[in-house]
């Protein structure tokens, strides 16, 4: 007698090893049908951006190579996610779905609604943790509530003493006949005309196997070295391995015990300070669901930001006449990904120097970057502009010239990115309007025409943000 298949729904966890929900759909004895759906609508807003479909369907098609080799298959499906869900279970007989949990508020509603649809018809969903180190609500304060300061909230991560080790993956699945799947090409998440991606070719390997050759790398020749290299984005001090993260092709406990078998030290206390700042986002985003759209700080909400169309063309494009601001924001633009460093100046100068709302900015991001994460890029735009849990202070407005000058003392990240400017000496590099005109004319640049003006002046646009914040916390 043929065994009813199990159901393995893989979601933002595109990966074999450490995969709670694989392992159990093994653990039932049955044969598996192993699904990916992408449900455009579920996400709301906030479905994928341009960077983030060249990614996954590189990821996609590298887990199918991953379950081919284990003698299984992946069956694609596009569509409504509860329908999709319940179509497969009734044409395989599945009574059981194992699936990853996500954070995100429309994941958590279509779960709900998924597990309700099933269980009229006698299906159970089985969900699992497979994209955080700790499950969301076993984090919690002394009286029970939920952390709104990233520094207890880490400390109490600590005291759990980390994840679980992690699983490997399995030599073998036992797959059951699959269904019909849709052809990846045919979803169209690769750019044609005009095709902005090679940047990200050039860059990246989406993938388990990727994934975790970028981790072994960085791991074995960068963390000695990360709790001073990794501000400054000249140099090669992150681990760039974001969108890893983001795609579940490595898992958070993976790199937490893969760090913790390197020597102690500064750059591996970091490291794990950095992977528990992500849980913490995504610990926000499970206790406020209304995190990507809403100040968690309310007073917030009567900011008079401005509607400053040309500014914000020239910040997206890198075109705002501040070297390190275009730097970062060309660097996104070609491979999909900007220094964390970066981010932080680039966000502030948007938010504070032009005034213009963060949440635009976080849309922006959530385009262009392979590592859009809802959780973490809500909680790092909140963060800067000051209205965020445990945010940095409104008041604390980033001069990218001085930031410039102290992270890329040498002018090597500006004049990588900014190649108009490469001639330009150290000393003016990242205030090329305080340099003569000789200066100027010897390294071919003309103000205006080959590189653009400052839209704005730092130290009235930073007194015009001050401002703005006074007026609010008057009202408050």
């Amino acid at each position: 007698m043929t065994r009813a298949p199990a159901i393995l729904w893989f979601r933002n966890d595109l990966r074999l090893a450490d995969h709670a929900a694989l392992q159990a759909a093994i653990d039932t004895g049955h044969p598996i049908v192993p699904v990916f759906i992408l449900d455009d609508a579920a996400p709301g807003p906030w479905k994928l951006g341009g960077a983030s479909r060249w990614w996954l369907h590189h990821s996609l098609d590298a887990l199918r190579q991953s379950l081919e080799q284990r003698g299984a298959g992946l069956v694609l499906r596009r569509g409504d996610s509860i329908a999709i869900v319940a179509e497969l279970a009734e044409r395989t007989g599945a009574s059981d779905i194992f699936t990853g949990g996500s954070v995100d508020p429309w994941s958590r509603t279509v779960d709900q609604a998924a597990a309700e649809a099933l269980g009229r018809a006698g299906t159970k969903l089985h969900r699992m943790r497979t994209t955080t180190l700790f499950n969301p609500d076993s984090v919690r304060t002394k009286s029970g509530g939920a952390y709104s300061v990233y520094t207890p909230f880490a400390n109490a991560c600590l005291a759990i003493g980390g994840p679980k080790p992690p699983a490997g993956a399995p030599e073998g699945i036992r797959c059951a006949d699959l269904p019909a799947s849709d052809k990846l090409q045919s979803w169209d998440l690769l750019p044609t005309r005009p095709d902005w991606a090679q940047g990200l070719r050039d860059t990246w390997t989406p993938g388990e196997a990727g994934a975790m050759e970028r981790a072994e790398a960085f791991l074995q020749h960068g963390l000695p070295a990360y709790a001073a290299a990794r501000d400054h984005p000249a140099g090669d001090g992150t681990s760039m391995l974001s969108p890893h993260l983001h795609f579940g092709e490595i898992s958070a406990p993976q790199l937490w015990h893969l760090a913790h078998r390197r020597p102690n030290g500064k750059g591996r206390e970091i490291f794990i300070r950095e992977l528990l700042w992500r849980e913490f986002c995504a610990n926000l985003l499970w206790h406020n669901p209304a995190l990507p759209d809403s100040p968690l700080k309310p007073e917030f909400a009567a900011m008079p930001w401005r509607d400053d169309k040309p500014a914000l063309k020239a910040w997206q494009r890198g075109l705002t006449g501040v070297p390190i601001v275009d730097a970062g924001m060309r660097q996104l633009w070609q491979i999909g990904w900007m220094h964390n460093r970066v981010r932080m100046i680039v966000a502030s100068f948007l938010i504070k120097h032009l005034m213009i709302p963060w949440q635009i900015g976080e849309a922006w991001f959530w385009d262009t970057l392979v590592d859009a994460d809802l959780a973490s890029n809500a909680g790092n735009w909140q963060w800067v502009a000051g209205c965020g849990a445990d945010a940095a202070p409104y008041f604390r407005i980033f001069n990218p010239v001085l930031q410039g000058r102290k992270f890329d003392p040498d002018g090597d990240y500006v004049r990588h990115f900014v190649p108009e400017l490469a001639a330009l000496d150290a000393r003016y590099i990242h205030a090329p309007r305080d340099a003569p005109a000789e200066t100027l004319a010897r390294a071919g640049i003309r103000l205006g025409e080959t590189y653009p003006h400052p839209i704005v002046d730092l130290a009235e646009g930073r007194a015009r943000a001050l401002d703005a914040y006074n007026r609010i916390r008057s009202a408050a």
